[in-house]
C-alpha cells in the first residue's frame, strides 16, 4: 500500500502523518501517478493552517504540484498513456486530489509533459511559480520591455519565476528582500536590482533606482502594511498585483496614494489562469519556450525525502529557501 500524508485537524506542520492506505483506481477522466517528487507551496502550509480559500475536510490529503509516471488511467481518458512521464498542473481542490505521497490520482486535464531534459525534482517546479507570474506579469500585465518591476518575497520560487520572465522580456526587475543575506543570491539569479528593507527605506531605494518615477508594476504575495509602501514606490498608472496574503496585519487601501497616482491593486490568483483554456495554453506556451531557450530555469533550494515532510514543512515556514522545495519520494 502506498504512502500517503494527510492530517486531522488544522495547525503546525506536526499535523501531517504519514499512512499507508489502499490503492486508489482513477476515476473517469482521472489518472493515477507513480509519485516521484512533490514540489511544496506556501498554500499547502496555509491549506494546513486553516487558512486558505479552501477549508480542510478532515481527514484530508493536501498537495497541488507532484512529477511522476502515470501508472493507471480512467474511463474517457484521451491523449494520455500509461508510461507518461508529466507533472500537475495546480487546477483542482487541494484536499480532494491532495498529491503528498507515493500515489496521486488527479484529474486528466490536470496532468502536463514537461522537458526530457528536466529531472523529476526539477518538473515538479514549474507549474506553479511560471504560470502564477505568467498569469500576471505577461497575461493580464502586458508586461513590455521599457517596464520596470517590482518584486516581492523574491526569494520564493514564485518569485524567482517572476524575475526571469521579467528578464525573458528584457525588462528591469527590481528585488526585494527583508535580509541582506540573500542580496547576492537574488543579483545571480537575474534581479537588475535588490532592496534589503531591513537596511533600506523601500519607497526611497525604489524612487532613487527609478529616476523618481517608481515602477509600472508591482507583484506582491505579501499584503498588509507593505501595500502603502508599494503605493508609495509605484509610478502613476501602475498596476499592483496582489496574489496572496502572507502578513498576518490587516491590509489597508493606500487610499490617497490610489487616487493621487491613478493605481491599480488588482486581486489576483493561479486560478484565474489555469481555469482559462486560452489562458492556460498561452502560459504553457510562454513556459515550454522559456525552458527550452533556457530563460526560464527552475532553481531548486533543497530536497527532503516522504518521511521528512513534516521537516520540509517547518523549513518552509523559516523562510529561509532561496527557490523551490521539494520532497523525492
Amino acid at each position: 500500500m502506498p504512502k500517503i500524508v494527510r492530517f486531522y485537524e488544522t495547525g503546525g506542520a506536526e499535523v501531517l502523518k504519514i499512512e499507508e492506505l489502499p490503492l486508489v483506481e482513477p476515476g473517469v477522466n482521472e489518472v493515477r501517478l507513480k509519485v516521484e517528487a512533490i514540489g511544496l507551496n506556501r498554500a499547502e502550509v496555509m491549506f494546513r493552517q486553516g487558512h486558505y480559500l479552501e477549508n480542510p475536510v478532515f481527514p484530508s490529503r493536501l498537495g497541488y504540484e507532484a512529477a511522476g509516471i502515470i501508472d493507471a488511467i480512467g474511463p474517457g481518458t484521451t491523449g494520455l498513456q500509461i508510461g507518461d512521464r508529466v507533472s500537475t498542473i495546480p487546477s483542482f481542490s487541494i484536499g480532494t486530489y491532495g498529491v503528498y505521497g507515493e500515489s496521486a490520482v488527479v484529474p486528466a486535464y490536470a496532468v502536463a509533459h514537461y522537458p526530457e531534459n528536466l529531472s523529476p525534482v526539477e518538473g515538479t517546479a514549474i507549474w506553479m511559480q511560471y504560470l502564477t507570474a505568467f498569469g500576471a506579469l505577461i497575461e493580464f500585465g502586458h508586461l513590455q520591455r521599457d517596464d520596470t518591476v517590482l518584486i516581492t518575497a523574491a526569494s520564493s520560487s514564485v518569485g524567482l519565476a517572476a524575475i526571469q520572465i521579467v528578464k525573458s522580456v528584457g525588462a528591469t526587475a527590481i528585488a526585494i528582500t527583508r535580509g541582506a543575506d540573500k542580496k547576492s543570491f537574488l543579483m545571480g539569479a537575474g534581479a537588475d536590482h535588490v532592496v534589503v528593507t531591513n537596511e533600506q527605506d523601500l519607497v526611497e531605494s525604489v524612487m532613487s533606482l527609478t529616476a523618481g518615477k517608481g515602477v509600472n508594476m508591482v507583484f506582491d504575495p505579501v499584503a498588509g502594511p507593505l501595500l502603502g509602501e508599494l503605493a508609495g514606490a509605484s509610478a502613476p498608472g501602475a498596476t499592483i498585483f496582489e496574489y496572496g496574503a502572507l502578513s498576518a496585519e490587516p491590509t489597508t487601501f493606500p487610499l490617497f496614494a490610489a487616487l493621487a497616482k491613478g493605481l491599480t491593486v488588482r486581486g489576483y490568483t493561479l486560478f484565474e489562469i489555469v481555469k482559462n483554456a486560452e489562458s492556460l495554453a498561452r502560459g504553457k506556451q510562454f513556459i515550454y519556450s522559456g525552458l527550452k531557450t533556457g530563460e526560464l530555469k527552475p532553481i531548486i533550494d533543497r530536497t527532503f525525502p516522504l518521511e521528512s515532510i513534516v521537516e520540509a514543512h517547518k523549513y518552509m515556514e523559516s523562510n529561509q529557501q532561496q527557490g523551490k522545495i521539494v520532497v523525492k519520494v
